[in-house]
């Protein structure tokens, strides 16, 4: 059996859907409430009588782990209120307990896709995240933007489970946003003062705390705060082909770009060959030629993208694509062109409008 353990706080709006999309596959549900005034806990328990309650410190670690510490088994996944199962086969659910018993010495990923909406257009991207170990093994580390840790101090490969979740965090209005953020730079700031003081025993943390600083800042559309974060923590020796760091380029490409930096983004030419192997980094490309007005160049990357099966953020490798290029043509005055490229974006609305527009104006 494996136990799934989540910690919560008035999350009424978002548990019920949680734990009713965990039922029936024979999991264990261990919740912890770490302080809600709502009916969080009522609601957890039409689904399970292991409902506990922790004294909220600012720091997600401690909860998590005494969730952890109050499950029946060993095998443990750890899920927020916020992500919700997609339906899997009692095949899957036996595979996964395979696999887990299997690489006790590993953890094992869930496949998480971020939906969320931003001035009106649905966006999606997709991630690999670690959320399945032996508690005997391994526990989290970190106040905030916690990370699952060795408990011998080593480090650990991973293996793929065939649980994917939809994710809804990102998904916030404004005032919402803003202060999910403001807690989270509160916390990252304490952490990285802690780490500061340590830094010759945990030097490997700061760029990871620098990153979550400038994505927390980005979040909040605070641009150029985010880009100092973003050049702070590239500046440290980094492996390119951990995620975060892929991330890190790809969110600072964006955070450049929305602080009218386009200019300075064409340095990105020369990381190309490091992190350009990707649809969602040519992508960016594009976008960064094209601000730069140099549109050849642009579309080029734009075609690239396409020919990728797989990408993070929905629609780079497709319709995104499309609809930017659709844009180059308007612009170059190209007007069946562009017709055609946003034509090929499906129910895009962004394409759908830009068509609305021209045949309005045609008429």
């Amino acid at each position: 059996m494996i136990s799934v353990c989540v910690i919560v706080k008035n999350e009424e709006k978002n548990i019920d859907r949680c734990l009713a999309a965990l039922s029936g596959y024979g999991f264990e549900l261990v919740v912890v409430d770490t302080g809600s005034t709502d009916g969080t806990q009522k609601t957890v328990q039409k689904y399970t009588d292991s409902l506990h309650e922790f004294a909220w410190c600012d720091d997600f670690s401690a909860a998590k782990n005494y969730a952890v510490s109050k499950a029946s088994s060993d095998l443990v996944l750890v899920v927020d209120s916020d992500e919700f199962l997609e339906p899997i086969s009692q095949e899957e659910v036996i595979k996964l307990e395979e696999q887990a018993r299997r690489n006790p010495e590993k953890v094992g990923r869930i496949r998480r896709r971020n939906v969320f909406e931003r001035d009106g257009v649905r966006q999606e991207n997709q991630e690999w995240v670690n959320r399945i170990f032996d508690r005997r093994k391994f526990h989290y580390e970190g106040r905030i933007h916690e990370q699952i840790v060795s408990r011998q101090g080593k480090d650990y490969k991973t293996w793929l489970s065939p649980l994917s979740f939809v994710h809804t965090g990102y998904d916030l209005t404004r005032e919402e946003r803003k202060k999910k953020t403001q807690r989270n730079i509160r916390l990252l700031e304490q952490e990285l003062s802690q780490i500061n003081e340590r830094i010759g025993e945990l030097h490997g943390q700061i760029p990871y705390l620098i990153y979550q600083l400038g994505k927390s800042y980005y979040m909040q559309g605070d641009y150029q705060q985010s880009c100092k974060y973003f050049d702070q923590g590239l500046s440290y020796d980094l492996n390119p082909k951990l995620e975060y760091v892929i991330d890190m380029v790809e969110t600072y490409g964006y955070a450049l770009i929305n602080s009218g930096q386009e200019q300075t983004a064409l340095f990105f030419e020369n990381i190309y060959e490091e992190f350009g192997n990707s649809a969602d980094f040519q992508f960016l490309m594009g976008l960064i030629y094209m601000k730069n007005a140099r549109f050849g160049a642009a579309m080029e990357e734009f075609e690239k993208a396409q020919q990728h099966k797989e990408c993070r953020n929905a629609g780079v490798n497709s319709y995104a694509a499309n609809y930017n290029m659709g844009v180059i043509q308007e612009c170059l005055g190209n007007i069946d062109q562009a017709v055609a490229f946003y034509q090929k974006c499906s129910k895009y609305v962004l394409a759908e409008r830009r068509l609305s527009e021209i045949l309005c104006q045609e008429q």
